[in-house]
This record gives C-alpha cells, sequence and structure tokens, in this order.
C-alpha cells in the first residue's frame, strides 16, 4: 500500500468505539480557546518524509491538539510536548523549525517520519491495550511503506513496546525482551535500531525528568546510528 492508502485507512477508521466516541465528543464541545476552529476529530495518520531513515513514534494524539489539527505533535501550545521535540529534532537536522501550530505552518521533516502508537485522543491520555493492538496494523502498514527506516525513536514506554511488536512481526525473537530506558539502544537483528526516550510530555518536561540536552542527545545518537 501507499502512503495515501495508509493514510485514508487510518482516517476512516472504526476499530475503538470508545476513542471514536470520545474524539468526536471533544470535537463538538471544544476548549474555550479554540471554540471558534473546526476540530478534526478523527484518527491521525503520521507525517513526514516518505524517505525517512528515522521514524519517531509517540503515544497518541492530544485532546486538543493532534485531535484539534489532524496532525500529531501539533497544537498543544508554546512549551508544549510538539514544540520540545522539534527543538530536539531541529538541532539534529530532522525538522526544519520548532513551531508547530497547524498542517500548513511550514514544518517539513528531514529524512524522518512521526506516527503514534495509538491513532485516536485517548480519556486522560491513556489508550488501553486493546486499542493499541488495533492500531498496530496501521503503524505496520506504515514501516512497510517507509522502506529506508534504519532507526526508531520511542517517545515512552507504551510506543518502546508498539516498535517492539513491530520488529517481532519483522522476525526479532526479542528474548531477551529489551527493557525501555532513556537513550537505551537495541540493535535488532532485522536491521533497525531502537532507541528509548522519555515522552516529552509536560509531566515530564516541567519536572526536569526529561530535559532539552536529554532529549537532544537522543537525536544525536539517531543520526549518528544513521550515518
Amino acid at each position: 500500500m501507499t502512503l495515501d492508502e495508509i493514510t485514508h485507512d487510518i482516517v476512516t477508521c472504526e476499530r475503538c468505539p470508545r476513542l471514536r466516541d470520545y474524539c468526536r465528543q471533544v470535537a463538538v464541545e471544544k476548549r474555550k480557546a479554540f471554540r471558534d476552529e473546526e476540530y478534526w476529530g478523527k484518527p491521525v495518520p503520521g507525517f513526514g518524509d516518505p524517505r525517512a531513515r528515522l521514524l519517531v513514534v509517540g503515544l497518541a494524539p492530544a485532546a486538543h491538539g493532534g485531535n484539534r489539527t489532524g496532525r500529531v505533535f501539533t497544537g498543544d501550545g508554546r512549551g508544549a510536548s510538539g514544540e520540545f521535540l522539534f527543538a530536539a529534532m531541529k538541532a539534529a537536522g530532522f525538522a526544519n523549525q520548532i513551531e508547530c501550530d497547524r498542517p500548513g505552518d511550514g514544518l517539513k521533516l528531514k529524512d524522518a517520519y512521526i506516527l503514534a502508537a495509538a491513532r485516536c485522543a485517548p480519556p486522560e491520555n491513556k489508550p488501553l491495550p486493546a486499542e493499541i493492538r488495533n492500531c498496530q496494523i496501521h503503524f505496520d502498514r506504515e514501516l512497510d511503506a517507509l522502506r529506508r527506516v534504519r532507526v526508531m525513536v520511542a517517545l515512552g514506554r507504551l510506543a518502546w513496546d508498539a516498535a517492539l511488536t513491530q520488529l517481532k512481526r519483522r522476525g526479532d525473537p526479542l528474548t531477551p525482551r529489551p527493557v525501555f530506558g532513556h537513550r537505551v539502544v537495541y540493535h535488532s537483528p532485522v536491521g533497525i535500531a531502537l532507541i528509548g526516550s522519555y515522552h516529552p510530555s509536560r509531566q515530564n518536561t516541567h519536572t526536569g525528568r526529561l530535559t532539552p540536552s536529554m532529549l537532544a542527545d537522543v537525536f544525536v545518537t539517531a543520526r549518528n546510528l544513521i550515518r
């Protein structure tokens, strides 16, 4: 399948009734600051360079971020996870800017592609395990279409687990199973290196658990592995 065909399948997906109901509800009720905007309210596909050698895996769209704008790590506000992420990616040469307000804002990824383990915004930002499993088919197809991927960066433990599932589907026995940790690098025998990173959520960045330099180091590591 082409990325355009995969994107269509993602946007029209109805595999998780709980998430679809929640996304539609949020799109109708809206946040006061965005009451005049039309929310996306559908599953959110990945985006980036179709010839990417780096694949970044997040958790899920934010209810008033990606679920509003239709692009992951977009529209979360100043100093939020998107800007934190793209600052690190820009420093390593994977993005052209930090600003990530909405599609069409000029953000371009270079040699990188971003997707989420769950494509719909979940209540309390917590998708159920079954909902992440339902989304694996989309992850599988996108990774198949991104034929040049050599490194994956997993933002958080759930993204790490979703990435490991993809490696297993491609023939990695995962014995012993790699344990998530920040800047842990796992070299899979299927030819893809997986790097763990704490998720750039406000909970992590505002408490200092994840600093700008820590995330920048992850993407420098990714760049060096690609080279």
